[in-house]
């Protein structure tokens, strides 16, 4: 008996409000051409392409304790610059250093945070978890 998440999908989708869209650079860097001047590699214009574009979300990846750690225990938070997009199922399969961009917002009253409009993250982990109703994807801010 499969179970119906149709309901968890309506109450998730409402948080999924932001504008995203993926984009992938399809030759990677081994199209990249050496500029002597600079001594920089130099993508081919245009060298990405549009993978998906919807609605999503992108918050901060770690949410801060309530409690306060007790003495002398070790605590990993994830660095300031990691982020999570919480994407549609149906999104295809993200790879590592796929660009999300945040393009706008259907949010009411704006965004959740405006300083991420048009802020780009670079996909570090093609995967934290697929849910029946989300997928959730670590991201690290690249400008």
């Amino acid at each position: 008996m499969a179970i119906d998440v149709d309901g968890a999908r309506r109450v998730v989708g409402r948080i999924l409000d932001d504008k995203l869209e993926v984009w992938r650079d399809s030759g990677g860097r081994a199209d990249d051409v050496l500029d002597e001047t600079t001594g920089r590699l130099v993508p081919p214009a245009p060298d990405e392409l549009l993978v998906w574009d919807g609605l999503g979300a992108v918050m901060p990846l770690g949410r801060p304790a309530i409690t306060k750690p007790v003495d002398g225990a070790v605590s990993i938070e994830p660095p300031p610059t990691d982020y999570q997009a919480v994407l549609p199922v149906g999104v295809p399969v993200l790879r590592p250093d796929d660009v999300i961009r945040v393009a706008g917002s259907v949010r009411p009253g704006g965004p959740r945070d405006p300083q991420l409009v048009g802020r780009r993250f670079r996909v570090s982990d093609e995967a934290l978890g697929t849910f029946s109703v989300v997928r959730i994807v670590r991201v690290q801010v690249i400008n």
